[in-house]
Formats: structure tokens, sequence, C-alpha cells
């Protein structure tokens, strides 16, 4: 099961740096691919509004 990304996402990036096998892209509101995601959760515990939660 991947993580989303809902609206709380700011943008900040910090997100993006975490995921070991880059499945993060940057936009208004940053998107998880989930053909990618190997579903770690490094993304959730780095995010500062907890804006990523698990699908």
């Amino acid at each position: 099961m991947a993580y989303i990304i809902n609206d709380d996402c700011i943008a900040c990036g910090t997100c993006i740096d975490e995921c070991p096998v880059e499945a993060i892209s940057a936009g208004d509101i940053y998107m998880i691919d989930p053909e990618v995601c190997t579903d770690c959760g490094s993304c959730a515990g780095a995010c500062p509004t907890e804006a990523i939660t698990q699908a």
C-alpha cells in the first residue's frame, strides 16, 4: 500500500530528499507515484505538516 500526500502539503521539499526510490514529484501539492513507492514510510516521518499517510 503506497503513501499519499493530502492537501496539507506545503510543498517544502523535505519528502523528496527522504525518498530512496525517487517516487515523489514536485508541484503545488506533491505527488507520490504508487507504482514506484516501496512503502518505506521515510517521507511520512520527515513531513513537517503530517500531510503524508498510507493510502
